[in-house]
């Protein structure tokens, strides 16, 4: 990339890419809080994700980012489902738990979509079968389409902005409608 002199004629951007700018930019970007779950030999796990995203409504599917060295990655290749419980306010300790910093006496409740299970309480839940892999840099894009969904009303999602956790609080003077078309 070619550095430019800004128009004013002051210094010249440094826009290099290294890792340290890369997850501060990224960071910046607010994001939801999921709990990606799976069953492997007849255990349940669960990884802390927020690389997550819809893919399609026409079939549905979603996606999430795996790091290929995540334990996670193995399972989802031989399970080949997934779930994705989308966190709300109350359930920070989820967070850390499903992150590799287990919470002692954490009481864990699971419903099953299709032999994949789903966080009780979550705000939303989606139960998804692995369709597509693709690499990408050091993950892996998992698409799954999507066979169940589960939405609980009322309540506050956490949102993820340059690592710190916040709650969303609705305003209904400014709610969108749903027939909007973004393009």
């Amino acid at each position: 990339m070619a550095v430019r002199a800004p128009p004013s004629g002051g210094e010249p951007r440094n826009d290099a890419v290294n890792n340290e700018r890369f997850r501060r930019v990224m960071a910046s970007f607010v994001t939801g809080v999921t709990v990606i779950t799976t069953q492997v030999r007849g255990k349940i796990r669960g990884m802390t994700a927020n690389a997550f995203m819809s893919g399609s409504l026409d079939p549905p599917l979603c996606v999430v980012a795996v790091g290929e060295t995540a334990r996670m990655h193995g399972f989802l290749i031989e399970s080949g489902h997934f779930g994705v419980n989308i966190l709300a306010r109350g359930q920070e300790s989820l967070i850390g738990h499903f992150a590799g910093r287990p919470v002692e006496d954490l009481d864990l409740k699971y419903d099953y979509a299709g032999g994949t299970p789903l966080l009780v309480h979550a705000q939303a839940s989606i139960a998804a079968k692995v369709i597509a892999r693709h690499a990408c840099g050091d993950h892996s894009l998992f698409v799954g389409g999507i066979f169940a969904l589960r939405h609980a009303e009322g309540l506050s999602p956490i949102v993820l902005h340059v690592g710190r956790l916040a709650s969303l609080r609705h305003s209904q003077e400014q709610r969108l409608e749903p027939t909007l078309d973004f393009w």
